[in-house]
């Protein structure tokens, strides 16, 4: 790791404010009239979602350092107390934006185009005939009253589930009078159900099973009355914690910390408007919590569960326009996906160019007979996923497969085991990275007996092995059999899977050893051309900008006259345009349809332009605890269209972009003729727009 260097606190923004900042991005998307009504509603969605996190890990953390009594200040001169304080205050700001535009915006447009969510004071007598038969058939037998009492103590709520907090009047049949009880909704039942269309005026109508169970709730307390129901969600620290130094078996110390991630500290407690002051009070002593703690939600708690709906409704003309990726000519010519790649390097730009080339590689690696020996990395891959079907064919079929599997990927821990045990089951070799730094580097590599001898094929990319995401996030691919960067490949993985000292390689540049120490170089080297009236340019494209020595190395660029074009999708604590120590350095952030995610990093280099591609951000995490891989592209005409398709659109996008202030504060440029919007244009380049085949 770097030294440890104190910069001034005033050189950076907070961390935690800025991840705010860019769900108010998220936010804006949703309330974007220009943005087809269902994906509105995604958006909307996508904020809740990100919300569960920020406070699961970020929240969580603030309120361990204020718990062990730290007063240590971050970067940016705030210590914890104070964080936590202004991230109260905005948190809860962006929650009540959020629900003024649901109720008051999207409900009604939304009900306009005749999908509506009918609240119960509206239902019908049918309706209502219906719903009641539906609680008593589907819910009513998979619920389990917990009355509050000395031989019931308060149930252990499960993380982010939805629970309700019943108030009662009257004795059971034992005698018993707590006047409260607490049902939690199983995970197994749907949030949102779909009404028959024989009982709707309207298309598609929808209740929420909140209100199907605030309907019925009566039933599971007979003879007693129901004085209120209240939903309620608590949200828990969910980072796990596993002693690198400790553990033997990293595998097995994972699988017995997953099952607390859901009874971790309670860091937030969200209760419907109408919960009474009692039960709330009630609910904040349980989970030992605080006022700044309790959200009261102006409507359904969790708006994550409407996630369903946009893809349940039969409405393309709410939607985004359909698109069939394209295919590099490379490619779609040859059906021989080694010859091809032999011929040149193959770059995919995704999700505008098709996935469907990477899944063909492995596919054909699976069942080549002169294919020896498969090498991937493994991060996030989804469950039910095609690679790994191509995987555990190939290591059926005796080939030489070896996985290096991530199992500390957040919130996809379980999947990743999972994943480990089928592959080990068929006899691949399963490689758990490197204990105390995750393996986050993206690489495939097939070895092949041919006529020449044994020859090296590889994958590299800015994304994960994740097929289903690669059609929503924006990311780069390269498909080569370069031998250098082949050999740099191979050097990484037995790295990882051996021992030894690090070697070092040709182009690719490695996190922890070699990443931040050559960027900050990299950058230094152009603040040196411009001190010497020479052509100095950086542009960089990142999802978090956070690590302090590669901040000030931009610092001091921008006063040497370096023009810095910095496009940051989230968390940047970088503060540009400040006169004398930035007044050089733009940042912008691009929200849209796809979720901007790959890593650019282009450096003028005497005119050379030398452009990578990269798994990596510019975070302390990447580049000291992380195990990544930074490549240059070597072709010259791989890396002009890098920089034409992958950052001068994004710099001059007048749509969807959105540019940052000293303050960490985000507008989006005056709108000009013609309009520029880089994803749709990239859309228009190199997709076809029709409906998308599976």
């Amino acid at each position: 790791m770097a030294a440890l260097q104190h910069y001034p606190p005033e050189h950076f923004l907070n961390r935690e404010l800025s991840l705010l900042a860019f769900n108010r991005r998220v936010l804006a998307q949703a309330a974007d009239a220009s943005v087809p009504l269902l994906e509105r509603l995604r958006f909307l969605c996508i904020v809740s979602s990100n919300l569960d996190e920020f406070f699961e890990i970020r929240v969580a953390g603030l309120k361990e350092q204020i718990k062990l009594g730290s007063h240590s200040p971050g970067a940016d001169g705030l210590p914890p107390q104070e964080a936590y304080r202004r991230v109260c205050l905005e948190a809860h700001a962006l929650i009540a934006e959020q629900y003024a535009l649901l109720n008051d915006n999207i409900l009604p447009a939304l009900a306009a185009e005749d999908i509506v969510f009918i609240r119960r004071s509206l239902w019908s007598e049918a309706q209502t005939v219906w719903i009641r038969d539906y609680f008593l058939r589907e819910v009513m037998p998979l619920l389990t009253p917990i009355g509050l009492d000395p031989a019931h103590p308060f149930p252990r709520v499960l993380n982010k589930s939805l629970n309700f907090g019943i108030e009662l009047e009257g004795i059971d049949a034992f005698g018993r009078n707590s006047g409260a009880a607490i049902v939690q909704a199983p995970r197994a039942l749907p949030r949102v159900i779909r009404l028959p269309k024989k009982l709707c005026k309207q298309k598609d109508a929808f209740v929420f099973l909140s209100s199907v169970m605030h309907q019925n709730v009566g039933e599971l307390f007979s003879g007693m009355t129901v004085l209120g129901c209240y939903q309620f969600r608590v949200t828990r620290n969910s980072d796990l914690f596993v002693d690198d130094e400790e553990v033997k078996n990293l595998r097995t110390a994972l699988q017995g910390e997953l099952p607390q991630r859901h009874f971790g500290d309670a860091v937030r407690l969200e209760v419907a408007d109408n919960c009474s002051q009692v039960m709330s009070d009630f609910l904040l002593q349980q989970f030992a919590l605080d006022a700044n703690d309790l959200y009261r939600m102006p409507g359904i708690v969790n708006l994550v569960r409407l996630m369903s709906v946009p893809d349940g409704v039969d409405r393309p003309d709410l939607k985004y326009p359909a698109f069939q990726p394209g295919l590099p000519k490379a490619v779609s010519k040859r059906q021989d996906i080694f010859a091809a790649i032999r011929k040149q390097d193959i770059l995919l730009h995704h999700p505008f160019q098709s996935f469907a080339p990477v899944i063909l590689f492995l596919q054909q690696a699976a069942d080549d007979p002169q294919v020896v020996a498969i090498k991937m990395t493994v991060y996030r891959t989804g469950t039910d996923s095609v690679l790994m079907e191509h995987l555990l064919r190939a290591a059926r079929q005796g080939k030489e497969v070896t996985v290096v599997v991530e199992l500390m990927a957040r919130f996809d821990e379980e999947a990743n085991l999972n994943i480990a045990a089928r592959l080990e089951e068929v006899g691949a070799h399963v490689v758990y990275g490197v204990v105390g730094y995750k393996t986050h580097a993206k690489m495939l590599m097939v070895l092949r007996r041919e006529d020449s001898g044994l020859r090296r094929y590889v994958h590299l990319g800015t994304g994960n092995y994740h097929p289903r995401t690669t059609r929503f996030y924006t990311d780069f691919g390269l498909l080569t059999a370069h031998e250098a960067l082949c050999d740099d490949v191979n050097e990484v993985f037995k790295q990882i899977t051996g021992l030894g000292k690090h070697q070092p390689l040709n182009h690719v540049l490695q996190a922890p050893f070699t990443l931040q120490t050559t960027i900050v170089a990299l950058i230094r080297a152009e603040t040196a051309a411009a001190a010497k009236g020479q052509k100095a340019r950086i542009i960089a494209k990142m999802n978090a900008l956070l690590e302090p020595e590669v901040i000030e190395a931009l610092y001091e660029a921008s006063s040497a006259g370096v023009r810095v074009d910095l496009l940051v999708r989230g968390v940047c604590a970088l503060r540009p345009g400040v006169q004398g120590l930035s007044e050089n350095i733009r940042v912008r952030s691009v929200v849209g349809r796809f979720l901007e995610h790959s890593r650019i990093f282009c450096f003028h280099a005497g005119g050379a332009e030398l452009v990578y591609l990269s798994s990596a951000d510019w975070m302390e995490r990447n580049f000291f605890r992380r195990i990544e891989t930074c490549f240059p592209l070597l072709d010259p005409k791989l890396s002009r269209r890098v920089i034409k398709e992958g950052l001068k659109p994004y710099l001059v996008d007048n749509c969807q972009a959105w540019d940052m202030d000293a303050d960490g504060q985000f507008a989006v440029p005056g709108a000009g003729r013609p309009r520029l919007c880089a994803q749709e244009a990239l859309l228009a380049e190199l997709a076809t727009p029709t409906a998308p085949l599976d």
